[in-house]
C-alpha cells in the first residue's frame, strides 16, 4: 500500500516557527508589545500574530517609535492597519522627547540615533517585559549573531556574550524585574521570504514600496527623496527618478533604488537577482561605521 505524502513548504515551515515564538511569549510573559513601524516585517508580523491567536484578538498592543520624520504613507497605513484590528497602538515620540529635554537633538537633524532612550523610557513606562522586533538574520551582519529570544539587562543593553543558548527550538525567557526580552520570529527569514509571504497572503503594503516616480538627490551613492527632512544641499541635482523603498525608516536617513517594480511579482523577481542587502543598499545610518548597528544594539536599539 502506497503511503500518502505530505509536505510542508519552506513558507509554511517559517510561518508555523514564528507562529509558535509568539504563542511561547504570550505563554510565558505578562506584559509583551509589538514593535510596528509600518514596514514590511512588522506588517508580516502581524499576519503572523493574527493567525496565532485567531479567531480572538490580537492579545498585546503594538508600539510605534516615532521621530517625527516619518514618510506619510506609512503613518497612514499605520492607523489604518490598526484600526482593522482593533488594536491598541502606544506611540513612544521622540519629538516629545525633544520638547521635554529627556532627549537632544543632534545638530544634522537625523533622530535615529536617539530613538533608543525614547524606546527604553516607553518599555519602562508600559512594563513591557517583551518585545516583538521584525529583525531578519539576512539584514546585517550584528542581526546575524542575534537570538530568537535576546536577552536584554535592567539597562535595556544586549550583550553578545551573555546570551542563552537555543537548541531544539527551546527559549529561555526567565528574567529578573526590570530585565527583559526581545523576540526576533523572523529570526530564519530572509527578505524574499518575506515578500513571498505578502504575495502569498495577499498583504497589503504602504505604496512607497512599489515603484513610483519621486524628486530625490544622489548623496553618498544613494537616492534620498527630498522633503520636509531632507533638503537638497549645495551643489545637489533635484532629479525626478522611478524607485521604491526596500525598507522603511527615519525619511532623513532612508534611501530609495531606482526600480521599474510596480507589483509584488516583478518586486520578488528584482530581490531574487540582487547581490545587495536591503539595508547596505539604503540606509545611510548603517554606513557611519562597520560597527554601528552593533553599537546601537549595545544601547539598547531594536
Amino acid at each position: 500500500m502506497t503511503q500518502p505524502t505530505y509536505r510542508v513548504s519552506h513558507l509554511d515551515a517559517l510561518e508555523a516557527e514564528s507562529i509558535f515564538v509568539m504563542r511561547e511569549v504570550v505563554a510565558e510573559f505578562e506584559r509583551p508589545a509589538l514593535l510596528f513601524s509600518g514596514g514590511k516585517d512588522s506588517i508580516v508580523m502581524l499576519r503572523l500574530a493574527e493567525k496565532a491567536f485567531a479567531p480572538a484578538r490580537i492579545p498585546f498592543p503594538v508600539m510605534h517609535v516615532d521621530t517625527g520624520h516619518n514618510f506619510p504613507e506609512v503613518l497612514q497605513y499605520r492607523d489604518r492597519r490598526v484600526a482593522q484590528l482593533g488594536l491598541n497602538l502606544v506611540v513612544a515620540s521622540v519629538p516629545e522627547a525633544i520638547e521635554s529635554g529627556t532627549v537632544r537633538e543632534p545638530a544634522d537633524g537625523t533622530r535615529n540615533r536617539i530613538q533608543t532612550p525614547v524606546l527604553l523610557a516607553a518599555q519602562e513606562k508600559y512594563r513591557f517585559d517583551a518585545l516583538f522586533g521584525g529583525a531578519r538574520r539576512d539584514e546585517e551582519k550584528a542581526r546575524a549573531k542575534e537570538r530568537v529570544f535576546s536577552f536584554r539587562d535592567d539597562f535595556g543593553q544586549w550583550d553578545p556574550k551573555n546570551q542563552r543558548p537555543e537548541l531544539w527550538s527551546l527559549y529561555n525567557g526567565r528574567h529578573q524585574p526590570g530585565e527583559s526580552i526581545r523576540v526576533f520570529p523572523l529570526s530564519n527569514w530572509t527578505e524574499l521570504d518575506i515578500w513571498r509571504y505578502i504575495e502569498r497572503e495577499r498583504i497589503e503594503l504602504p505604496s512607497i514600496y512599489y515603484a513610483h516616480d519621486r524628486d530625490v538627490v544622489v548623496r553618498d551613492g544613494m537616492l534620498y527623496a527630498v522633503n520636509e527632512y531632507l533638503k537638497a544641499r549645495d551643489g545637489e541635482e533635484i532629479v525626478t527618478k522611478r524607485v521604491r523603498y526596500r525598507t522603511v525608516g527615519d525619511a532623513s536617513l532612508t534611501a530609495a533604488v531606482e526600480s521599474d517594480a510596480d507589483t509584488v511579482q516583478k518586486v520578488i523577481a528584482e530581490v531574487a537577482a540582487t547581490r545587495l542587502t536591503e539595508r547596505g543598499a539604503t540606509r545611510g545610518d548603517d554606513r557611519v561605521s562597520e560597527a554601528s548597528m552593533e553599537d546601537r544594539k549595545r544601547e539598547g536599539y531594536f
